[in-house]
């Protein structure tokens, strides 16, 4: 298997006694060649999210190589993002993988490549047949909301 993805050292601080969330970590997993989430994907986002008292937390930094407008993200690439952790948000508060059923993104600001960002996730309600959560990027360090989304989630 690959090696993780480190983490920027400026997220240790809103990381610090953390536990990741990992489904699986075995080569066999299906999810490694994720692009999204996956270790092992070439080119994917190795998006990682750990467990807080809101639900789940995940440190970014978006690759120049997904730019859109010069010093941005693309937007595809920010939804991406919120995605992936709307997905560890069900995970963590349903016990259940999930497929996203629905996305809906809402673009506060341009989100900028290569500086830190925390993505925030959490389940807002299991309705048993699906279940709907809720994320938000934010640049790290100010606070500035860039970007919200829900979702709603169909476990597999």
């Amino acid at each position: 298997m690959t090696a993780t993805p480190e983490i920027s050292d400026v997220f240790t601080p809103y990381l610090a006694g953390l536990e990741e969330l990992r489904a699986r970590l075995d080569r066999a997993d299906p999810y490694q060649q994720c692009f999204g989430c996956g270790p092992q994907h070439p080119t994917g986002l190795r998006v990682r999210c750990f467990k807080n008292t809101a639900g789940v937390v995940s440190p970014i930094v978006i690759a120049t190589e997904y730019e859109g407008p010069p010093g941005f993200a693309h937007g595809g690439i920010v939804a991406a993002y919120l995605d992936e952790i709307l997905a560890g948000a069900v995970l963590l508060g349903s016990g259940k993988i999930a497929v996203t059923g629905e996305l809906t993104v809402r673009y506060v600001k341009p989100v900028p490549v290569g500086r830190p960002i925390l993505g925030h996730g959490s389940m807002v309600t299991d309705h048993g047949r699906y279940v709907d959560a809720e994320a938000r990027l934010a640049e790290l360090g100010s606070g500035r909301l860039l970007a919200t989304a829900r979702g709603r989630f169909f476990p597999i």
